[in-house]
């Protein structure tokens, strides 16, 4: 089997991250969102049985990210939305349990890469703070298909 897929998601993906400068008493913190994805995979499978489907996947994935940076409780700066251009691999497992059904199960991996940044404060980083975002996900995805005209 040899197909193409493009799988477009909303998201709600947070993370933050607190840590404390090299003084010991200023403190900050960064935070990391992800509104949605895109994947455009080429799909490569194998059917041993009638009913049963095996393939793997690999492409080019999007992201659109923000990142924000707060020091001392106050913020320091925010980074304007983008959309990041990364890479995807994956796999997963059909059955086709009835004519015109089948259930799939599938993982999927997603590396956006590093992004360098630099923070100014007038207190602490007034020749600027570089920090680094690191853009990863993976998902699981199940699911139910029915095949109209089978």
């Amino acid at each position: 089997m040899l197909g193409f897929r493009n799988m477009f998601d909303w998201t709600n993906l947070n993370s933050d991250r607190a840590f404390v400068f090299p003084t010991g008493v200023d403190v900050g913190s960064v935070s990391f969102k992800t509104n949605w994805f895109d994947l455009l995979t080429a799909r490569f499978g194998y059917s041993w049985a009638p009913a049963w489907l095996l393939y793997g996947q690999g492409g080019v994935a999007w992201a659109h990210n923000t990142a924000g940076v707060t020091i001392n409780g106050l913020a320091a700066g925010e980074f304007s939305p983008k959309t990041r251009t990364g890479w995807t691999a994956g796999g997963g497992v059909e059955w086709m349990f009835a004519p015109g059904w089948s259930a799939f199960l599938e993982g999927n991996f997603m590396d956006f890469g590093n992004e360098d940044h630099v923070v100014f404060d007038p207190v602490v980083c007034t020749v600027g703070c570089p920090f680094n975002t690191k853009a990863t996900a993976a998902t699981v995805l199940g699911g139910v298909n029915y095949r109209f005209g089978y």
